[in-house]
This record gives structure tokens, C-alpha cells and sequence, in this order.
């Protein structure tokens, strides 16, 4: 490639850079209003610009529960299909088992050819079913990663930018929210299940003990109470309504925000084809009857059902419209399989975030000019146009991060500064490289070319290797030490360009001008 050639290529990549880098200097809004200035810019971490900071916890013995309840519901069905009635069949702490009439050895061989996650045990005259510890350990794995995702779904659609939603530990969850975050509303996305489900109704009263009253020998097994509360958390109204949902949130295709003709808001929901079959054949049989609809343990609304619904319906309720938007999002989002405990909670304010950037600033220009310093020193000429690769290096690395819209941390500023050193490091190596060959006897031109000819390998083994670290880290990281991995795996890919591209290219057009100038 000509001389020419290099220096239109080298050219456009540093206009670029600039641009990217300039645009990070400005605010979101500044961005957007602005018809010069590129959109993307390098998002600040929780560290340089505040939020918070949690560690949650997923309550596992919510979780075990929850999985020994589904196999009770699989019992069920298979003792129906054998033609076995038990004499008791309870879930407490394990599922607890009184046939009857069926044999340990009959018994026994139906759980070991369906149910090969429990293990059975004997106490008080009954038979006690328990997971495995293999099974209990995936459970709860199954849960966190449950968790994970849709906490991740709900921080997304809330509008916050580069979260960090990560499993940490056997049953722990670390999330980071950088900017400014409502507390309390982040803190709902966390402890609402947002779990939907649908009950038919088979009595109502003004509260549970009303409700109790009118059934002294009690509810049948498969049947529960539900309750409307208010705002204070007092009963408004108990329904009796059946074990089992109709249907759940986890059919629901779609969830928006809409209002009804007085303008208030209400929650519009759509089911998939599944939940569409279900509702419809469900509201066709039971019109004149009432239905409620259960978020989190809690009834929202008891409709009478007029006509046969199909795949569209509505939630409301006395919603303002964030509340409305919320409950939407959690509902798109999907339900919490677990719910969380807030182990540790930190909030990190914009001022202590500020007087972080004042400090990495400051670290970064009095490490910079020392280096500048040093080169123009000690390599007089040539260090001089390693200064201006130097310069430029800085740019391209803060124009990539703009263009990948990357999370700049106080580590990750830390990882700049280290770039700096190291692309000063693959200039050296050039330069003395260089010395040795113009010792040697050989004219500037030759020297030039046996250096960088020289170097060229050293330098891309030194950066590959480090290069492997800083996407190791990047990979396995979480928080503040991926955003070391992010700014470290640029930089390097920057310096070795700088180093091996543009030094050599201002090294040429120096000596295009005279080869007496140039000191090395």
C-alpha cells in the first residue's frame, strides 16, 4: 500500500474515532437533540454515576416446596389412573402417603418407574417423599436462572440501560442498576411475583371468617380462599374458589397498558393459542358466574362473566398508570418462579459517582503526561510521533466504547490507564529495536524496516496473551470486573494498530521530509 494510500486509511479511521469519542462528552439528551452529534455514547457504570446495588437471595425452601407440590399433583393423576385411593396424601415438608391397602413393594415400584427424583422414607406410620439431593440441587439451579432472566426482562423494558443481572453463588443473585432509579420501584420489580392466574369462584363473603362460617365442617381439600385488599393490607373481600387455576400468566402472549372510556388506566392482555382454547371453552360454560383474577395472592378483580371470551381481555382495577405499567411489564416479563430476599442493598449517590470520574480523570492525564513526557525525552524526535500514536490510541479506544455503546467503570478506568502504559511499551520495544540496528551500522531507512520488522512479532505475542485475560474476564466477570475486561480488550486491539500502523506510517511520512531530523 502506498504512503498515500495509508495516510487517507489511518485518516478516516482517526476522523471516526474523534467523532465517536467526541459524542461521549455530552449528555443522553444532548445526543439525541442534536442532529451533529451520534447518538451512542459510553454508558457510565454504578460506580461513576450512581444506582443501586443488590444481592438477592431465592428463598429455596419456597422453591422445594413448589417442586414437591407439582409431583403431588402428578400423584394425584397417577393413583386415579391405577384406581388407588390413598387414605392420606398431605404436603407439608415432604409429601406425606397413607394407602391403604396397596403393599411398600407395589408402592414402591410405581414411584421407582414415574418418579425417579423422590426418595421415600418411613415416619408416624406413614410413607414420606422427599426430592433427591441431586434433583433439590437443580431446582433450585433451575430457579436462579429463572430468576435471572426475568429480572432481566424486567430492568429492560424499564428503561434501564447496561444493568448487570448475574447468578453469584449457589442460590444468589447480584443485580446493579447505574443511574437514576426510583428505589421504590425498582425494589417492586424484585419482590412481585407477578404471578396471573384465574380461579373460578364458588362462594364469596364480606371476609374470610364469614366465609369460614358458612362451612363449619370445613372447606374440601381441593378448594382455598382468596382475598381483595386494600391499600392498607385489610380485607375488603374473601372468595372460596377452586385449587387449581383455569389459567395462568404463563399462557399470556402479550401485556400492554390501555384505558377505558373514563380515561383510567387498565391493563390489556392477550392470550396465546393455548390459553385462548382454555378461556374460551372455560367462559362459554360458566357465563353467569363470577371468575377472579389472582396476581401474587392477591385479587385484583371478580368479574361476572357475560359471554364467551376468546383470546383478548382486560385487568382492571384502581391503577395509576405507572402501576398499570408495571403490572404489565411484570406480566410480559413473566412470572418469578422463586421469591427473592434482598440480602444487601447499597445505594451509590451521583456526587460520590462524580468524585470517582474526577479522580480516574485526574489519574489518567498525570499518568498520560508523564509518559508524553518521558518519550519526548528520551527518544527525542520518534518519541514525539509515538506521543501523537499515543494520543490518538486514547481516542480510538474512547470512540470503540462510544460505538459498542460499552459500560465505562472505575476499573474499566483503570484498564485505560493501563492502556496507555501499554502502548507505550510496544513503542519502546520498536525504538530500541531501531537503536540496535543504526548500532549495528545500517542506514536510518534499513534500521527502520528490521525494527518494526522485528517487533511485529514480539508485540503480537505480548497483546494476544493479555488479550486472552481481558475477554477471560470479560466472559466470566460480573460488574466492575467486566468493565476492566471490556476497556482492556479495546485498548489492546488499539494499541497494537497505533503501534504497528500508525507509528510506522508517521515514522515514513518523517522521513519522506528528511531522514536528519528524525532522532531516535
Amino acid at each position: 500500500m502506498s504512503l498515500r494510500s495509508r495516510v487517507i486509511w489511518v485518516g478516516m479511521v482517526a476522523l471516526l474515532g474523534g467523532m465517536l469519542a467526541y459524542s461521549s462528552f455530552f449528555t443522553e439528551q444532548q445526543r439525541l437533540d442534536s442532529e451533529w452529534i451520534p447518538d451512542k455514547g459510553i454508558n457510565l457504570g454504578l460506580d461513576l454515576q450512581g444506582g443501586i446495588h443488590w444481592l438477592l437471595r431465592i428463598d429455596t425452601d419456597t422453591a422445594l416446596r413448589q417442586e414437591l407440590d407439582k409431583y403431588m399433583g402428578d400423584l394425584e393423576q397417577l393413583f386415579e389412573a391405577q384406581g388407588i385411593t390413598p387414605q392420606r396424601l398431605v404436603l407439608n415438608d415432604s409429601l406425606q402417603i397413607e394407602l391403604g391397602g396397596v403393599g411398600r413393594p407395589e408402592l414402591d415400584r410405581l414411584l421407582a418407574d414415574n418418579f425417579e427424583n423422590l426418595e421415600v422414607s418411613e415416619g408416624a406410620g406413614v410413607l414420606l417423599l422427599s426430592l433427591t439431593d441431586d434433583w433439590a440441587r437443580f431446582t433450585i439451579d433451575r430457579g436462579v436462572s429463572q430468576a435471572v432472566e426475568v429480572i432481566s426482562d424486567r430492568v429492560d423494558d424499564g428503561g434501564i440501560k447496561e444493568p448487570v443481572v448475574a447468578a453469584q453463588g449457589a442460590d444468589r443473585i447480584l443485580v446493579q442498576l447505574a443511574g437514576d432509579v426510583d428505589p421504590k420501584r425498582a425494589r417492586g420489580w424484585l419482590s412481585t411475583t407477578t404471578f396471573l392466574e384465574f380461579y373460578h369462584v364458588i362462594d364469596a363473603a364480606q371476609n374470610s371468617e364469614l366465609l369460614r362460617a358458612k362451612y363449619p365442617e370445613g372447606f374440601p381439600e381441593a378448594n382455598k380462599i382468596v382475598v381483595s385488599r386494600s391499600d392498607l393490607g385489610d380485607e375488603v373481600f374473601a372468595y372460596l374458589v377452586g385449587g387449581r387455576p383455569i389459567l395462568t400468566g404463563d399462557m399470556l402472549r402479550d401485556a400492554r397498558v390501555g384505558f377505558d372510556r373514563r380515561n383510567r388506566p387498565l391493563v390489556q392482555f392477550e392470550w396465546d393459542n393455548e390459553g385462548t382454547a382454555l378461556f374460551r371453552e372455560y367462559s362459554g360454560k360458566n357465563i353467569g358466574n363470577v371468575m377472579a383474577i389472582v396476581i401474587d395472592g392477591k385479587v385484583l378483580s371478580a368479574p361476572t362473566i357475560q359471554d364467551r371470551i376468546g383470546r383478548n381481555g382486560q385487568i382492571t382495577g384502581a391503577f395509576s398508570q405507572q402501576d398499570a405499567a408495571d403490572l404489565a411489564m411484570g406480566l410480559r416479563s413473566g412470572s418469578l418462579p422463586i421469591p427473592l430476599v434482598i440480602e444487601e442493598e447499597r445505594t451509590v449517590g451521583p456526587a460520590l459517582g462524580q468524585d470517582s470520574i474526577d479522580q480516574g480523570l485526574r489519574s489518567i492525564m498525570i499518568g498520560l503526561l508523564l509518559v508524553l513526557g518521558f518519550m519526548a525525552f528520551y527518544y527525542r524526535s520518534s518519541g514525539v510521533l509515538a506521543n501523537v500514536a499515543l494520543v490518538l490510541n486514547i481516542v480510538l479506544v474512547l470512540g470503540a466504547m462510544s460505538f459498542a455503546g460499552a459500560t465505562l467503570t472505575l476499573p474499566g478506568m483503570a484498564g485505560l490507564v493501563l492502556t496507555v502504559g501499554m502502548a507505550v511499551d510496544a513503542n519502546v520495544i520498536i525504538f530500541e529495536h531501531i537503536r540496535e540496528e543504526i548500532r549495528s551500522g545500517k542506514v536510518i531507512r534499513t534500521a527502520v524496516e528490521e525494527g518494526f520488522r522485528r517487533s511485529r512479532l514480539t508485540i503480537l505475542d505480548a497483546n494476544i496473551t493479555t488479550l486472552l485475560t481481558a475477554l477471560i474476564l470479560y466472559y466470566f466477570g460480573r460488574g466492575p470486573i467486566q468493565g476492566f475486561g471490556v476497556t482492556l480488550s479495546i485498548g489492546i486491539i488499539s494499541s497494537v494498530f497505533c503501534a504497528l500502523i500508525v507509528t510506522r506510517l508517521l515514522v515514513d511520512l518523517a522521513m519522506a521530509r528528511s531522514t536528519e531530523a528524525l532522532k531516535f
